[in-house]
């Protein structure tokens, strides 16, 4: 591992002390991190869990880098901040990485780009579905005692593209192509699972179908746990409504300023508000109104339910959506 180049003399010295560059270090790398990266990695079992949800076709025989070594080298990658598989070119003889997958620094290369994107392409729908699931296995084995009620966070983002990836779409909003994969988080911030989808605004079927496999998942490891789902406006859609009334579920609304039902909260926040603060040893006041929106896209009377405390203010409103006749 030693590399016999000779030192490079003749440089100034600083402070009165000499400077000498030499280049016997042998292998050297600047990832450090991954190694802290692969305890969490061992100990939460991702690379294993997604493995186990592919059939791996190559003749046992044959194979050199198992599926579970290619996802966590991939995974690796990613968390250090290379997102191109093209790095794998150079980084599958880092001594990091070989070390983060139980390797020696003298031992056999990485796997190379070629092979991670077989790997990307190999999972079929239904794999995905299983790799997804997983994934809320995860989430759910991450809490030490059963949770009374979860708030689910749901939205999309906008994940931009330079090249002709699949799926890549153009949207006139932010003006490139890209993907828009809806994220779920926790109210307490924990992630729970993606899908990775075209860059356009996702519909209410579509919606409703990510949301009954995600709480079948969620069912299966806690069946009396209370869920909230929490969404924007076009989140809380007919489709998605219709469908968490029929589940027991609430929906929280978190509207944006745009939103044309602002203006309806901010007289109700400040009627609570004002009712709070002139009777503030009630400890708590609950208000509501029901209205039925503009757009007549609701087919129900709605109620917009505002609750003011003594708590930490919020900086975005949110409402509870409940069918009328539920009180």
């Amino acid at each position: 591992m030693n590399d016999p180049m000779l030192p490079l003399p003749g440089l100034s010295p600083v402070s009165g002390k000499t400077v000498v560059a030499k280049f016997d270090g042998g292998l050297l790398s600047s990832d450090g991190g991954v190694l802290v990266l692969r305890e969490v990695e061992q100990r939460l079992r991702v690379a294993d869990r997604l493995a186990a949800c592919m059939v791996d076709p190559r003749a046992p025989e044959l194979i050199t880098h198992s599926l579970a070594d290619i996802i966590r080298f991939r995974l690796l990658m990613i968390a250090a901040g290379y997102e191109d598989g093209n790095d794998a070119s150079s980084l599958r003889g880092d001594p990091m990485f070989k070390m983060a997958l139980d390797l020696s620094p003298s031992d056999r290369e990485l796997c190379s780009q070629s092979t991670i994107s077989r790997l990307e392409n190999l999972p079929n729908a239904r794999a995905l579905l299983r790799m997804g699931r997983a994934m809320v296995d995860l989430y759910c084995e991450s809490f030490h005692k059963i949770p009374k009620r979860i708030t689910l966070d749901i939205d999309d983002t906008f994940d931009a593209v330079h090249g002709g990836q699949q799926l890549r779409l153009f949207n006139a909003h932010y003006d490139e192509y890209g993907f828009q994969p809806i994220v779920v988080f926790d109210g307490g911030g924990r992630f729970i699972t993606a899908v990775l989808r075209p860059a356009k605004r996702p519909g209410g079927k579509e919606i409703r179908a990510f949301l009954r496999r995600l709480l079948r998942a969620i069912r299966a490891n806690w069946p009396k746990t209370e869920i909230l789902l929490r969404g924007d406006s076009h989140y809380c859609c007919p489709e998605v409504l219709d469908w968490c009334r029929s589940n027991g579920l609430d929906f929280i609304l978190g509207v944006a300023p745009t939103s044309t039902l602002r203006r309806h909260i901010l007289d109700l926040e400040a009627n609570a508000r004002a009712r709070f603060e002139a009777a503030p040893s009630a400890g708590k006041v609950r208000r509501f109104r029901e209205f039925l929106d503009g757009a007549a896209s609701w087919s129900r009377v709605e109620r917009i339910i505002t609750n003011c405390q003594q708590a930490v203010p919020r900086t975005v409103s949110e409402i509870a959506v409940h069918d009328d006749r539920s009180g």
